[in-house]
């Protein structure tokens, strides 16, 4: 067990390591939309399927909510929450259009919407940047590997450096907290607390 523990942690900081290298740029870019879009009066719609879900109910949280300073509330949705909508498109339509009917019911031009998925390849998450792109939203990946089909529908792409699920998914939640930070400290305009 402790080889394995010792592997995961070295793995880990390998990854942590290239994103040193990969990410600033990256990550500037796009806590700049999000700001751009905040302070024109718009929101952020996020989403991805399993582990990515849950990093989109996080990032989505720590808008709302608040990262680490005190300031207004700022408006942000998971499209991964409301089971009723999940399953009622998922059984009328399909499967690969819960995100897309949510992105056009709720996405306007200028809106910030991101999807998640670590192989780069979900359909459902594939559909509905293409419908973001439609309505003239800005999009946002966050995948691994290549970046598979969504990096082509993305105006920004945070591609997390590894092929391995669970280091791509500590990647993306870096790079949330990261993009949080910086977010908040120009919406509250002060250092952390």
């Amino acid at each position: 067990m402790k080889e394995t523990i010792a592997g995961a942690l070295a793995a880990h900081r390998r990854v942590a390591e290239e994103m040193i290298a990969a990410f600033p740029a990256v990550l500037e870019d796009v806590a700049r939309r999000i700001l751009a879009c905040y302070r024109a009066g718009g929101k952020i719609l996020v989403f991805g399927n399993g582990g990515s879900a849950a990093d989109a109910q996080h990032f989505a949280a720590e808008l709302v909510g608040r990262y680490k300073r005190e300031r207004a509330a700022l408006p942000a949705i998971a499209l991964t929450t409301d089971t009723s909508i999940l399953t009622a498109v998922a059984n009328d339509y399909s499967y690969a259009d819960v995100f897309a009917r949510q992105v056009e019911a709720h996405a306007r031009p200028g809106d910030v919407v991101i999807g998640i998925s670590t192989s780069g390849n979900s359909e459902n998450v594939l559909r509905a940047l293409t419908v973001a792109r439609r309505i003239g939203a800005m999009t946002v990946v966050l995948s691994g590997g290549s970046g598979g089909k969504l990096k082509d529908l993305a105006d920004v792409s945070v591609i997390a450096p590894s092929s391995d699920t669970p280091r791509i998914q500590e990647s993306h939640i870096t790079a949330i907290h990261i993009v949080c930070d910086l977010v908040e400290g120009e919406m509250a305009g002060g250092p952390s607390q």
